[in-house]
Formats: C-alpha cells, structure tokens, sequence
C-alpha cells in the first residue's frame, strides 16, 4: 500500500495509508495523542517504579521515544517491548521530526538507535530504558503475565477490526500482570464490550485534540 509522510495539527509528522486513509498517529496531532493517551493515562500512573510496557504497534518510534524522555522526569525505570510487523523505511524514518519537535535534540541518537539496532535483541538506550523490538504479528503475542502496561496503538477497527476483538484482548489481558493497565485511543462500544467480555474493567476518560473519548482498561 502507499504510506506519506504528513504533517499533523501540531506540526509533529505521521505515515499515512493512503489507501485506508488511516494514519499511524491523529492527525489532528501525533505528539499531542501520544502524551494524552500513552503518558498521562498510562505511565504517569507508575512514578518511581520499574515496570515492563509492551506497545502494540511500534510504528515510527513515537511512544517509545516519548517514554524514553518522560521516564526519566518520572524516576520510572523502563523494559519496553514494541511488536510491529511491518517496520517503517530509512527513507521514512528519515523524515519524521521528533526529535525537533519535542526539542531532544540531546536525544537524537537514541531515537535513531531505537531504529537502527537489531530486532528481536535487548537494545540498551540507557541505563534505565531496554527496548527490545519483535517483528511478528499481533496474534503470535503469547506473554503470560509479563508486562505492568500495555500501549494499545493498532490501526482503528473500521481498516483492521481483526485487531480489535475478543481473541487480541484476551492475549493482552493474559501479557497484563495484576493490576496491569491497558491503554488506548479507541472509544467505540464494539471495543469496549470486546475488553470487558475477556476480563477487563473498562473507563471511558477524555479523548486526545479531535476525539471525544478514549478507553482505559484494567485487570484485577
């Protein structure tokens, strides 16, 4: 399919499908979602710990590296796994402006690290942030009880419902240890109901620029 690089409301860039026409970030902002959705009801709810974070949908980059940055803010040491079955390009990476955006400029090299080191390895990007990236399909996930918070970020269920159902968040909810949370930037009534049906209970909060609502989901 044709993937773009856009510009999105807050001048921080995206891939688009162009096909789908289904973006990786909102495009009325990929940076503004990522801090409202993945940091502010995510992982400011772990401030002085040491937890493992599992991203469904690694993507550009974009909520790794916003963690790797955040977590240092918030004494949070960090072991993050990211699955994507399609990594971006060199040429895409290439493009994309976070590092400018977010002023890390003092981190420039550890985004392009995050890329550029070998998948399926324990990647060291400081002392506190392990990031280790799988390329494999989001139904192969089979961690039990491994990970304290989940990023869901998959494309919306309108261009890949398969991601979406019963069978996907009954993986999550098994990854999840006790009282693990799972985040996400999808409101509809056919997720929720998928989450609550496997063992989640479920919270609608305040949606990112451009949405209304999102969902955060947790297993006790």
């Amino acid at each position: 399919m044709n993937r773009k690089i856009i510009t999105t409301a807050d001048g921080s860039k995206t891939i688009q499908i162009e096909e789908w026409d289904e973006q990786y970030h909102s495009k009325h902002g990929a940076v503004q979602e990522a801090y409202h959705v993945f940091i502010e009801h995510g992982l400011a709810l772990f401030p002085q710990r040491k937890i493992a974070i599992l991203e469904i949908g690694l993507g550009t980059g974009l909520n790794a590296f916003i963690t790797f940055l955040e977590a240092k803010k918030l004494d949070i040491s960090v072991y993050y796994v990211g699955v994507e079955a399609y990594p971006i390009s060199d040429t895409e990476l290439h493009q994309l402006n976070y590092v400018s955006e977010l002023k890390a400029e003092a981190h420039g090299a550890d985004f392009l690290k995050m890329h550029k080191d070998p998948w399926e390895a324990d990647i060291t990007i400081s002392n506190d942030f392990i990031l280790q990236k799988q390329q494999k399909n989001f139904s192969h996930i089979d961690d039990v009880n491994q990970y304290d918070l989940i990023y869901f970020d998959a494309f919306g269920a309108r261009v890949q419902p398969e991601l979406w159902t019963e069978a996907i968040f009954s993986k999550m909810y098994a990854a999840l240890k006790i009282d693990g949370i799972l985040t996400t930037y999808a409101a509809k009534g056919s997720v929720r109901r998928a989450m609550q049906a496997v063992g989640f209970t479920v919270e609608r909060l305040p949606g990112p620029p451009g949405k209304r609502e999102m969902l955060r989901a947790k297993k006790f």
